[in-house]
C-alpha cells in the first residue's frame, strides 16, 4: 500500500503543475540547463502593504534588529566556514568521518538528509516566507523600494523526468528480481506502475501545447525584489542589515521553536506517552551487502523489540546495555510484539570484542491508558505530529539559515561578504577576492556533498 507521504507529495506535485500550467503566460521562465534544469518566476504584490505598514510603524526597531543581524551574520558566516572546513579536513584525516553538508529531500537515499515530505514542504514554505519577508522588511525600514514579491519553481523537463523515472523504476524491478513477464500496473508502490508514468510524461514531453510549456515544477520558492539600484546607493551597514535579514530571522525562529518543543510539547507528550520497546525500522549493511544477524533472523522491519532473553528492554538504553553484556557467536531470544526469534550475534565491525545485531533502532512509545480512555487516540497522536512538526522547523530553519551565511555569490553570505571586500579593498580588488572566496566554498560544499553520496 502506498503511504500517506508519498500520496500526500503526488497531490502536491500534481497541484504544483497544473498551477505552473494555468499561470505559465505569467512566468518568467529560464532553462538553466537546458531541458535539464528550468527555473520560473510568478510575480505578485502580495504581502508588500504588510511590510510598508510594519516598517513604518516599527521602524525604529526593525532597523535596530538589522544592524544586530550584520552581527550575527558574520559570526555566523565564520561558524559554517569553520564547519565546512574542519569537516573536509575530517574526511581526509579519519575514515570514518561523514559528510556535514547533505542535499535536504522527502525521500530517502546515500547522500541525502531525508525529511517526511509534510514538514518538508510546511517547513521550506514558512522558511521562504520568513526569510524573503524579513529582508522586505528592512529594506522597507531603510526607504529601500520593495518592486515585487512572488513565488518561484524549479523543475525538469518533462521527457527528462520520464526517462529518468522509466530507468528508475526499471532498476527496482530488476533488482527485486522482477520479471516483465508479469505486470503490477495498479499498485503504486510497484515499479510497473511507475513505468507506465514514464512513457506517459515522455509521450506529453512530444504534444505541442505542452512542450512548448516544457517543464514539471518539483521544488517551489518564494521572493521578495527590493529594488537593487537604491540598494547600492545605500550606505554599507543598511546593505549588510538587507542581506543578514532572512538568515537572522530563521536562526531566531529556530531558537523558538526548540525552546515551544523543550518547554511544552515535550512535557504534554511525556504525560501522554510511554515507552514499550525498541522499534526496527531498518537494517544494517555490510561491505558488499553482507546481511548481520537482525535480517538473517527473519526479524522484520518495524517490529517492536520487547524482550531480550526474558529481560524487559522499554528503552533503547536498557536494549544497548543488555547487548553490551553479550559476547559475538551467543544465541539470544529476542521477543517483539509480533513474534519471537533466536538470534546468533555477529562481531562488531568496529571492535570485534562486542556482540553485533545489526538492525537501525529507534524509540518506541503507546499512548497512556488513562490518557487513551479520557481523550482517545487523535489527540496524543496528533500531539506527537505537531512535535515532530516544531522540531524540524527548528532543525531547517536553523541549518538552512546557517547555510545561507556562507560566503558564495548569491547566497546573502556572499553578498554580506562582498559589501565587506569593497569596504576592505577597492571595488576591483575587492569583488576579485569576492569571487576568489566564492568559488573556494563552492568547492568546499561540493566535496561535502558528493562525500555524502560516495562514503
Amino acid at each position: 500500500m502506498i503511504d500517506t507521504q508519498t500520496i500526500a507529495a503526488i497531490v502536491f506535485l500534481i497541484a504544483l503543475a497544473i498551477f505552473v500550467f494555468l499561470k505559465r503566460k505569467s512566468l518568467e521562465t529560464k532553462q538553466i540547463i537546458p531541458y535539464f534544469l528550468y527555473f520560473s518566476m510568478y510575480r505578485t504584490k502580495i504581502g508588500l502593504r504588510f511590510m510598508d505598514f510594519f516598517a513604518e510603524r516599527y521602524k525604529r526597531l526593525v532597523i535596530y534588529i538589522g544592524y544586530f543581524g550584520i552581527f550575527i551574520g558574520f559570526l555566523g558566516m565564520i561558524l559554517i566556514s569553520y564547519g565546512l572546513i574542519n569537516n573536509i579536513y575530517l574526511l581526509f584525516t579519519r575514515p570514518e568521518a561523514t559528510s556535514g553538508v547533505g542535499l535536504v529531500l522527502p525521500f530517502k537515499g546515500k547522500g541525502i538528509f531525508y525529511v517526511p515530505f509534510l514538514y518538508w514542504i510546511i517547513s521550506i514554505f514558512f522558511i521562504l516566507i520568513v526569510h524573503e519577508f524579513s529582508h522586505g522588511l528592512v529594506a522597507r525600514a531603510n526607504k529601500i523600494k520593495v518592486k515585487s514579491s512572488g513565488l518561484v519553481f524549479f523543475g525538469t523537463g518533462f521527457r527528462v523526468a520520464g526517462l529518468a523515472t522509466i530507468a528508475i523504476s526499471y532498476y527496482f524491478k530488476i533488482s527485486n528480481h522482477g520479471s516483465f513477464r508479469k505486470f503490477d500496473f495498479f499498485n503504486y508502490s510497484s515499479p510497473d506502475f511507475w513505468l507506465i508514468v514514464g512513457f506517459i510524461l515522455v509521450l506529453i514531453s512530444f504534444i505541442k501545447n505542452f512542450s512548448l510549456f516544457g517543464y514539471i515544477p518539483i521544488i517551489p520558492g518564494a521572493f521578495v525584489e527590493p529594488d537593487e539600484n537604491q540598494l547600492k546607493k545605500k550606505r554599507r551597514k543598511e546593505q549588510l542589515s538587507v542581506f543578514a535579514a532572512g538568515p537572522l530571522a530563521n536562526i531566531a525562529f529556530a531558537f523558538l521553536f526548540i525552546a515551544i518543543a523543550s518547554f511544552i510539547l515535550a512535557p504534554m507528550a511525556n504525560a501522554a506517552f510511554e515507552p514499550n520497546g525498541v522499534k526496527v525500522t531498518d537494517y544494517v549493511k555490510g561491505k558488499d551487502k553482507t546481511m548481520f544477524p537482525a535480517e538473517i533472523s527473519g526479524l522484520k522491519i518495524g517490529e517492536t523489540i520487547q524482550k531480550i532473553d526474558d529481560k524487559d528492554v522499554a528503552y533503547v538504553e536498557n536494549l544497548s546495555t543488555t547487548l553490551r553484556s553479550k559476547k559475538p557467536n551467543e544465541i539470544v531470544k529476542i521477543k517483539t510484539d509480533k513474534s519471537t526469534y533466536e538470534i546468533r550475534l555477529a562481531k562488531n565491525p568496529d571492535n570485534e570484542s562486542l556482540a553485533y545485531m545489526g538492525a537501525y533502532l529507534e524509540q518506541s512509545t503507546k499512548i497512556k491508558d488513562n490518557v487513551k480512555a479520557k481523550y482517545g487516540e487523535f489527540i496524543p497522536n496528533s500531539l506527537i505530529w505537531v512535535y515532530g512538526l516544531v522540531f524540524w522547523l527548528y532543525v531547517l530553519n536553523f541549518g538552512i539559515g546557517l547555510f545561507n551565511l556562507v560566503p558564495i555569490g548569491p547566497l546573502d553570505g556572499g553578498r554580506m561578504m562582498q559589501v565587506a571586500m569593497h569596504k576592505i579593498f577597492d571595488k576591483e580588488k575587492g569583488d576579485r577576492y569576492w569571487h576568489y572566496i566564492g568559488i573556494f566554498f563552492l568547492i568546499l560544499i561540493f566535496i561535502n556533498v558528493a562525500a555524502g553520496f560516495v562514503k
